[in-house]
């Protein structure tokens, strides 16, 4: 239990007294940090909040995974369960059925799956890994577990293969071996096919690994065998000899039987498929090369690209489908991956955006050898799974109900609101579906097995992703589901980037000059604003009706005195305004504005992207209202925004950067603030900057202060070389100075360096650089502005931490605090929050007014006043003021969030204005009023404290007293990390603070004492895309980007830890195994063997013996007796104890079984052994004793 320092409450009592406190001109936090300890907190609440949240209502726990499986590797469908499985590179298995039956799995290994074999309607799965191993997955349970594992130690695992309803797993090896293991105990036979044996004595090259494996339709008994040279063995497991070999100059990549058994195809690397029939082994019945030119006759067909796999289906009332990947000719390089289909005498080729992976069949039955009657065809591509339809003549493909386009365009942001208004979910929904692709299949999706219901959470969630193209895609993510709602382009609002004449490609903008870089949504008022990587804010308003209007924009020129912070002297010379700066731009913008001129000119006073002039159709949606662009300067490009934050109910938005902050009205369309960071401070600059010293030629202003704030001199002739904004595919690997690194995309994913994502970049060190370095800058072309990522939260570059104490010095020399070197270097203080808000401005104020709170990388938080004209009437018609209030709060490390809590402790809400249609015209719209929202009653006029201020920074928490401006509590969050994203949310009815660390650590407080309630070491920063995309939500909820491809969620919440087992679907259903076809009397007479195969009396340890022990090692895995055994004591609970206890007695009555089966062998014997001996003396006398 900690110690609580009685002398450090009475120095925080002491601090808070009316008589010490500052006035609001100064710094108030300063009265707080008295009152500063490691853990602690300090002064005490004047009404006792009984806060309801307990440590025990918060628990860790992975919910479900959305998306395409990253870097995939293998597929296997169960016919029966109508189920899909799906492999990749990292270990993963994403298991696929009906929608809402979506499974996620991981190998602890983590080595790539490189194949999958479903044992057909047995509720279980069998993966072959990169490491060699076989697992056994269990999926009669909602989140499957191995039940075992087999190692093999000295051969490396190329391909398996397990015939329908036989517990015996064929397993080929590198060294050409074949293998079997038996699926139930998973202990490898000693029935082995050595490669020597299989084929002929005379042949002098080793026929390399094994590359198929299947046993005939015909006859159980006899087993395929494909080898890579192009030997094929027909091994007869009965007499342990091969039958028939057949031999192929080209290699073979796959070979399918026909169902009869009679004949086979393969597939080879020269780009023919090759039919053989049993009868005639010695050469192919038929050779053809699908895509080939055709020959004159005795010549040998043209060689194509090797066809990596066939398959051979077929049909009762129709040809045989022959389907196969590759084998395109070579002279079509362009060409993309494409999927063969051959019916009959048709060829259909079709192409696909993406390599492909691998393919199935979808078949009516599960059993070999009857017709197979195909239906569909699924192909894993590397970034799509697509489903084709067999029984249509053109192929059309199944429309995906699985979320699987959420890296159409790489995710760049994410936002998270669960608990929303309900009707939002049904008016996006109306609106998008309007906007889907045609042309599906009129079919429903095949891959339909599973079961799921929708369970207790009921709540309405909806998740919005950037992308790196600019577009925007909601999603329903209600009851564990993910369900693209609506999409929205926001590059539609710019002109196309063309190429002129001349012009080299190099010129124009870098790659993703559209990407999202924040976004700000308020459920309640459907107002929605974005804003880009080109220095752009756009505001939306939401629409049922399809209007065509003009795009309004405003252009912002937004500097710092760059000479000033670069290059101090000791003169003074204090910034004077320049108002004329402040002037929207109305001039037309026409051309692309994005290259430098041919003579030379420094660009300036110009927007990075040219907003579309004419007239536009936007459909109903989300239609543009209003943009507004950030201008270059003197050839400077504009530095990207970090904050964003806007009002509905003020009709107000704010953002800023590393310059400075930007306040505009989009109701009536002005600016009515663009000021430098340094200016929101006046003459109360807490850090007390070195004074700056006058440059010639530079005219002074008189101090004119005005609603719409002051501005900066324009620098003169003094430019800066910063780093530029570089798609990831630009990227070299030749070294580069620190000065001269190249930001990387908002899609790149590198965890050190400079600028890894939109939220995480690093102004340039202001180091001047030598003609060498700009030469070496100036490589990449005149025209190719160098963009630079804008800051993040803490506007400085980030390296992760790592593990290694060694190492761990150097991950944290960074400039991300206050506390570091960034008031050493004196380097630019970038706005990193912004929150609006109905406060107390000032530390005299009585009544609340509407703020806006500003918090910036060093950790100061400045309040600003709106003053707002008091009637809707003058709203749209008299100006804003936009006023400094001159109170200042202080916390080490940039500040991340904001919020408010009420004096019962209740969560505050930011004013809203309740949705109404724009472009409604059935209202009237001289009577219509905006109705406000305020969430807070203004008319209470009794002193004292009535609102409490939560501030969290990225190394400590603080909460504050308005408006006295007391810090009542602090928190020193991390000393060795710091906070990635911090937000305040509600959970049972109650706030907390959730906070993400770089460390991997999740963090919650209680509110408003910052009580620590969680700590858990989750999940270690490995790349900034988590660091760019976590967030955290209401009700127990958080999601961020776990691959390129694919969205983890997350609970905090213990209710919801709970109740997962009822949210989640089940893989397996019940479902009788369709019965096998009557293949009648003659051709069962004459059509093959009838006789069974018993491959236990075969395989098993009576006939084969057993394996030498080092070739596989059994590994009993966590879901089988043994390894829920040891899972017993911990987290899992009386049913899964109750199950143990079940599965425990079930085994102890299999031993007694056991034991009263040998005890009766024993009497058997002994019964007998007396009768022979009571035969023996039977006709004997006693004196023949």
């Amino acid at each position: 239990m900690k110690k609580f320092n009685f002398r450090k409450v009475l120095d925080g009592l002491t601090a808070s007294s009316p008589g010490s406190g500052s006035s609001s001109g100064s710094n108030s936090g300063g009265a707080g940090s008295g009152s500063v300890h490691p853990g602690g907190t300090a002064g005490v609440l004047r009404e006792g909040i009984q806060e309801s949240l307990i440590s025990e209502c918060f628990q860790i726990c992975k919910t479900v995974r959305h998306g395409f499986p990253y870097q995939p590797t293998a597929l296997a469908f169960d016919p029966v369960q109508k189920i899909l499985a799906i492999g990749t590179r990292t270990g993963a298995i994403r298991i696929l059925g009906r929608p809402g039956v979506d499974c996620y799995c991981q190998h602890e290994s983590g080595a790539a799956v490189l194949q999958l074999q479903f044992l057909i309607n047995e509720g279980a799965l069998v993966s072959a890994s990169s490491d060699d191993t076989l697992h056994l997955w269990n999926l009669r349970q909602k989140r499957p577990a191995i039940l075992h594992s087999l190692k093999f130690n000295r051969e490396r695992i190329t391909y398996c293969h397990l015939p329908f309803q036989s517990k015996w797993l064929y397993v080929g090896t590198e060294r050409g071996n074949t293998h079997i293991v038996n699926i139930e105990s998973f202990i490898l036979s000693g029935y082995v096919i050595m490669w020597n044996k299989a084929i002929e004595l005379s042949t002098k090259t080793h026929p390399g690994p094994v590359v198929h494996l299947s046993d005939s339709p015909r006859d159980e008994g006899k087993l395929l065998i494909g080898y890579e040279n192009g030997t094929v063995v027909f091994w007869d497991l009965k007499s342990k000899r091969a039958e028939l070999r057949v031999y192929y100059d080209e290699a073979i990549h796959s070979i399918d039987w026909h169902h009869e058994g009679k004949q086979f195809m393969c597939s080879h690397s020269d780009g023919s498929l090759t039919l053989w029939n049993l009868k005639s082994p010695s050469r192919p019945f038929q050779t053809t090369v699908p895509h080939g030119k055709s020959q004159r006759e005795g010549r040998k067909s043209e060689s194509c690209k090797p066809i990596l796999k066939v398959e051979y289906k077929t049909c009762r009332n129709s040809e045989p489908f022959i389907i196969f990947s590759g084998g395109l000719s070579y002279d079509k390089a362009c060409r993309r991956p494409s999927l063969t289909i051959m019916h009959g005498k048709a060829i259909t080729v079709l192409e696909m955006d993406h390599p492909i992976v691998e393919f199935l069949t979808l078949c009516e039955t599960p059993y070999p050898n009857e017709f197979q009657e195909p239906y569909a065809v699924a192909v894993l591509l590397e970034k799509d799974l697509i489903v084709v339809d067999l029984t249509q003549t053109n192929f059309p493909i199944f429309e995906n109900p699985y979320p699987m386009d959420i890296h159409e365009s790489p995710v760049t942001c994410t936002a998270y609101f669960a608990d929303c208004p309900p009707d939002l979910i049904l008016v996006l929904y109306s609106i998008g579906v309007k906007h889907k692709k045609q042309g599906y299949s009129n079919k429903e999706w095949p891959v339909s097995g599973g079961a799921w219901n929708l369970g207790a959470q009921t709540y309405p969630e909806i998740i919005i992703t950037g992308h790196a193209d600019g577009t925007i895609k909601f999603w329903d993510a209600s009851a564990m589901t993910l369900q693209m709602l609506y999409k929205l382009k926001t590059s539609k609002v710019f002109e196309k980037q063309k190429v002129g004449d001349g012009k080299q490609t190099c010129e124009i903008v870098e790659e993703d000059p559209f990407a999202v870089q924040m976004i700000y949504w308020c459920p309640e008022s459907r107002i929605f604003c974005v804003s880009g990587v080109s220095a752009y804010v756009i505001i939306y308003k939401f629409s049922r009706h399809e209007i065509t209007a003009e795009i309004v924009s405003l252009e912002v020129r937004l500097q710092c005195d760059v000479e000033d912070i670069i290059t101090p002297e000791p003169e003074t010379s204090p910034p004077f305004p320049d108002l004329s700066s402040q002037l929207p731009s109305s001039r037309s913008l026409s051309g692309s504005t994005n290259t430098v001129s041919s003579e030379g000119v420094t660009k300036d006073s110009i927007p990075c992207l040219s907003v579309k002039t004419r007239p536009v159709r936007m459909p109903p949606g989300y239609q543009a209202d209003l943009v507004i662009q950030l201008v270059w300067v003197d050839g400077e490009p504009p530095q990207q925004i970090t904050s964003l934050a806007v009002s509905s109910a003020y009709g107000i938005v704010a953002f800023g950067n590393c310059t400075g902050l930007v306040v505009v009205d989009f109701i009536q369309k002005t600016v009515l603030l663009s000021m430098g960071t340094i200016d929101l401070y006046r003459s109360s600059d807490l850090y007390q900057r070195q004074p700056r010293s006058p440059r010639k030629n530079r005219q002074f202003i008189a101090d004119n202060f005005c609603m719409r704030g002051l501005s900066n001199f324009y620098p003169d002739l003094t430019k800066r070389i910063r780093t530029s904004y570089q798609s990831l595919t630009e990227l070299n690997d030749s070294p580069v100075p620190l000065e001269l690194e190249r930001c990387k995309s908002p899609t790149s994913d590198h965890v050190n360096g400079h600028c890894t994502s939109p939220t995480s970049q690093s102004c340039s060190s202001g180091k001047r650089l030598s003609s060498a370095d700009v030469s070496k800058v100036n490589r990449w072309g005149p025209g190719r502005p160098p963009f630079r990522k804008a800051q993040s939260a803490a506007c400085m570059e980030i390296s992760l931490p790592v593990t290694t104490e060694e190492t761990r010095e150097n991950s944290y020399n960074r400039s991300r605090s206050s506390s570091i070197s960034s008031i050493d270097k004196d380097s630019k203080e970038a706005i990193t929050a912004l929150y609006f808000m109905e406060s107390f401005a000032r530390k005299n104020d009585s009544t609340v007014s509407p703020c806006l709170f500003v918090g910036t990388s060093l950790g100061m938080v400045i309040l600003i006043s709106l003053n707002l004209p008091s009637s809707d009437e003058q709203r749209f018609t008299e100006p804003v003021v936009v006023l400094p209030s001159g109170t200042f709060l202080s916390l080490k490390g940039a500040v991340l969030t904001f919020s408010c809590m009420d004096r019962t402790g209740n969560l505050m809400q930011p004013p809203y204005e309740v949705w109404r249609d724009p472009n409604n015209t059935d209202e009237n719209e001289k009577t219509w009023k905006r109705k406000l929202v305020m969430n807070y009653s203004s008319s209470s006029q009794e002193m004292g404290d009535h609102q409490y201020t939560i501030i969290c920074s990225e190394k400590q928490a603080k909460v504050f007293s308005l408006p006295s401006q007391t810090c009542l509590y602090v928190h020193n969050i991390t000393e060795t990390s710091f906070i990635l994203q911090a937000d305040v949310v509600v959970m049972c009815n109650s706030a907390c603070l959730a906070c993400f660390c770089a460390n991997g650590h999740i963090m919650i407080m209680s509110l408003p004492s910052l009580r620590p309630m969680l700590d858990v070491n989750y999940l270690p920063l490995t790349d900034m895309r988590i660091a760019r995309t976590f967030c955290f939500t209401n009700e127990g909820q958080a999601l961020y980007l776990v691959s390129p491809t694919e969205i983890q969620r997350l609970t905090y919440s213990q209710e919801m830890c709970d109740n997962i087992q009822d949210m989640l679907g089940d893989l397996f259903t019940p479902i009788e195994t369709p019965e096998a076809q009557n293949r009648g009397f003659l051709k069962g007479l004459f059509g093959g063997s009838g006789q069974t195969f018993d491959r236990e009396e075969l395989f098993g340890e009576a006939s084969a013996g057993k394996a030498s022990r080092s070739l596989a090692q059994h590994i009993p895995g966590p879901g089988s007796i043994e390894g829920m055994k040891g899972a017993a004591g911990g987290v899992m609970g009386e049913l899964t104890r109750a199950r143990i206890a079940l599965d425990e007695r079930g085994q102890r009555l299999g031993e007694l079984e056991e034991k009263t089966a040998g005890m009766m062998t024993s009497a058997e014997a002994f019964s007998k052994h007396a009768h022979e001996l009571m035969l023996k003396y039977k006709d004997k006398k006693w004196y023949q004793f």
